[in-house]
Formats: structure tokens, C-alpha cells, sequence
């Protein structure tokens, strides 16, 4: 049965961070095909297709977290995938950025702040479910855009087969990284 646990996992060492470095928008519809690891059905070696990845570093309060829901009743499992991140300091590229991610459902690769990268929304991309462009009250509060983003997938995000940006760009056909 396909659905049997195949091994154990031991107590890890405690040299992991959390929180988020960066995430690259993909335009939906841009992947036309994808390969798999040899070794690891779960890791995602290349993906074909993508001409751009448009990268926003983030720093401070950015969160990505799969929710993994199965039903025995329905027999069915889905996971929900939610990427929330703040933007600091207003513009009107960015603006009108925030404004097209709204219309759209872009893949979306997360890298995290221990070096590793995830594609959500692999299948049926993310949706922006909700937005906040913020000014504040005083002096000291947020000034930039408040983004949430959610997907709901078959399984949690794939892993890619890449530690670098350099790495990242290989297994995206050499995609160019767009910073501005």
C-alpha cells in the first residue's frame, strides 16, 4: 500500500533559524514542466518554462506554514499553504506590483532564513487573499504593505534541489532574477 510510512527520523541538533529571507513571484502559467529527484519524489530538481523569478527580500515579520487537513470521513487530505509578509516603505512600483499580485495567482518559491527553498503553489498557485497598505500613527509605526497569500495543494510545498541563488536560477533553466 502506497501509503505506508517508510522510515523513522532521529532527534536533530538544534542549528536551525526561523523566519524568511526572500520569495520569488512566478507569473501563473509560466511553468510548463517540472522533473523530480531521482531519489526524493518530493524535491523538485528542475522546472522548465519560467524566463523571470521576481525576487522581494523580506526581513522581520514574514511567515510561511503548511496546514496539513485530512479527512477520514471524506477521505480526502489537502494542505494549505500561507505566506504572510510585510514590505517596508511605500512606491509606486510597488504599489503597482501589489495591485497585479492581487489580480493574479502567482507561484511563489520561499527561501527561508536556514537556506532552504520551497515552491508553493506549485499546482494551482497562490491567491492574495488579503492586503494592507499602511502608513501608521506615529512616527515609529509600519509604513509599506501588509500580504497575505494562500494555496491550497495536494501536498506540502516542494522542496527545491538548490542551497544558492545561483543554484536556484539552474534549476530554473536559467531564469533571470529580477530585483528591480
Amino acid at each position: 500500500m502506497s501509503c505506508l510510512i517508510a522510515n523513522g527520523r532521529a532527534e536533530v541538533c538544534k542549528d536551525s533559524v526561523g523566519g524568511l529571507e526572500a520569495i520569488y513571484f512566478i507569473n501563473y502559467g509560466d511553468i510548463t514542466a517540472k522533473t523530480y529527484d531521482a531519489t526524493d519524489t518530493d524535491m523538485v530538481a528542475t522546472v522548465t518554462g519560467v524566463s523571470n523569478l521576481y525576487k522581494f527580500e523580506l526581513k522581520g515579520t514574514n511567515s510561511f506554514e503548511q496546514t496539513i487537513t485530512s479527512s477520514r470521513e471524506n477521505g480526502t487530505t489537502f494542505v494549505e499553504q500561507t505566506l504572510s509578509i510585510q514590505l517596508k516603505k511605500q512606491d509606486a512600483a510597488t504599489t503597482k506590483n501589489v495591485k497585479l499580485l492581487a489580480y493574479g495567482r502567482p507561484n511563489i518559491v520561499v527561501k527561508t532564513n536556514a537556506g532552504d527553498y520551497f515552491l508553493a503553489g506549485l499546482e494551482r498557485g497562490m491567491d492574495f487573499t488579503t492586503g494592507t497598505i499602511s502608513n501608521g500613527t506615529a512616527l515609529g509605526d509600519v509604513n509599506g504593505y501588509q500580504l497575505t497569500f494562500v494555496g491550497q495543494e495536494k501536498i506540502p510545498a516542494n522542496h527545491l534541489d538548490c542551497t544558492t541563488e545561483a543554484e536556484l536560477i539552474t534549476v530554473f533553466d536559467s531564469a533571470t532574477v529580477v530585483t528591480s
